[in-house]
C-alpha cells in the first residue's frame, strides 16, 4: 500500500474529513487532496506529525511493503487483567447519531407516561362540578382510553427505540479502550452544547417546581373540583415537559461523557452501577406497581404523583447505603 492509500486508510478510520486533517496539519485542504491521489508527497515534518496524530509509525507511512495489518497492536487491559473493547471513531460517531435520534423519542414515551392521567383527571373535575353533562362512569371510560392509548404508545416508543441502542450498552455497562480521535471529539463536542444542556436543565427544574405552586394556592383558595383538576392536569404537563427536556437534551450530552468515561460514566461508578442493576430494576418496578395501585384503588391522582418524588429521595438513599457496602466489600 502507498503512502496515499495510507493516509486516505488513516483519515477515514478517524472519522476525519480532508478539512480536519488539513487543519490539524496546519496545511490547505488542497494539499490533502493532492497527497491522497498521489498528486505529490508530503515533506518529512507532515509525515512526522503525520505519524503522531494517526499514531504510527514513519515506516509504516513510508515502506510500502508494511501493510495495516502488520502493525502491532497492544491490547489494552482493564484493572481486574481483562482486555478492553476498543472502540472505533466509527462506532463513537454511530453512537452519537443513535442517541440523537432515538432519546427525543424516549423522552416522548417518558412524558406520555407522566401526562396519560390528565384526560382522565380533568373529566373527573368537570363531571364533579357539574360542568359537563356526562355520567362519572362515561368519564372515566374516556379518560382510561386516553391513559391506556398513551401508555401502549409509550411501551412501543421504548421497545422499539431501545432495540436500537442497546448494542451500544457496553458503553454504560463496560470500560473500553478508544481509538486516537475519539477523546478529542467528545471533548469538542461536549463544550459546544455545554451551554444548551445548562439553558434545558434549568428550565426542567424550574418547570418542576412552578409546577407545584398553582396547585397549592388553589387547593388553598379554591375548592371547586374543576379547578383543583384543572391545576393537578397543569402540574403533570409541565413535569411532563421537563423530564423531556432532561432525556432528550441532558442525556444526549451525557452520551460525550460515556466516550470520554468520567463523572456517572467512570470505570468505578460502572463497576458500582453492575452490582447495583438488580436492586434498581426490583425497586422501580416495585414503585410502578405500587403508584398504580394506590392511583386506581384511591382514585386520588392528584395526590397520588407524591409516590414519584418520595421513591426518588428513598432511592438515593437506597444507592448510597448500596454503594458503601460495595466499597467496604472491595
Amino acid at each position: 500500500m502507498i503512502l496515499a492509500d495510507k493516509i486516505i486508510n488513516e483519515r477515514k478510520k478517524n472519522g476525519w474529513s480532508q478539512e480536519e486533517l488539513a487543519d490539524m496539519l496546519d496545511v490547505s485542504r488542497q494539499s490533502v487532496s493532492k497527497w491522497e491521489g498521489a498528486q505529490s508527497v508530503p515533506d518529512l515534518q507532515k509525515i512526522i506529525k503525520m505519524a503522531e496524530i494517526f499514531s504510527v509509525s514513519t515506516d509504516y507511512l513510508l515502506k510500502d511493503e508494511i501493510e495495516p495489518e502488520e502493525r502491532p497492536v497492544h491490547a489494552a487491559v482493564s484493572s481486574e487483567g481483562t482486555p478492553l473493547r476498543r472502540l472505533t471513531m466509527e462506532e463513537a460517531s454511530d453512537y452519537i447519531a443513535a442517541r440523537k435520534a432515538y432519546l427525543p423519542k424516549i423522552a416522548l414515551g417518558v412524558m406520555l407516561c407522566i401526562t396519560c392521567p390528565v384526560v382522565l383527571v380533568f373529566l373527573a373535575g368537570l363531571q364533579n362540578s357539574g360542568v359537563i353533562g356526562i355520567t362519572e362512569t362515561a368519564a372515566a371510560a374516556i379518560g382510561l382510553i386516553f391513559l391506556f392509548a398513551q401508555i401502549g404508545i409509550a411501551v412501543f416508543l421504548f421497545v422499539t427505540c431501545g432495540m436500537k441502542l442497546s448494542k451500544y450498552d457496553f458503553l454504560d455497562r463496560e470500560s473500553f479502550d478508544s481509538e486516537y480521535g475519539v477523546d478529542g471529539m467528545a471533548k469538542e463536542k461536549l463544550a459546544e452544547n455545554e451551554q444548551r444542556n445548562t439553558r434545558a436543565l434549568t428550565t426542567g427544574v424550574l418547570l418542576c417546581v412552578l409546577g407545584a405552586v398553582p396547585l397549592v394556592i388553589s387547593a388553598v383558595l379554591c375548592d371547586s373540583p374543576a379547578v383543583i383538576s384543572s391545576m393537578v392536569c397543569l402540574l403533570l404537563i409541565m413535569v411532563g415537559v421537563a423530564v423531556y427536556l432532561f432525556v432528550s437534551v441532558c442525556a444526549v450530552i451525557s452520551s460525550y461523557k460515556a466516550l470520554l468515561q468520567v463523572d456517572d460514566y467512570s470505570p468505578e461508578v460502572k463497576r458500582k452501577n453492575r452490582k447495583l442493576e438488580g436492586l434498581t430494576r426490583i425497586y422501580w418496578l416495585a414503585v410502578v406497581v405500587i403508584f398504580l395501585a394506590v392511583s386506581f384503588l384511591t382514585g386520588r391522582w392528584d395526590r397520588t404523583w407524591i409516590i414519584w418524588a418520595v421513591s426518588g429521595v428513598l432511592f438515593a438513599l437506597i444507592r448510597v447505603v448500596g454503594e458503601s457496602l460495595i466499597g467496604s466489600d472491595s
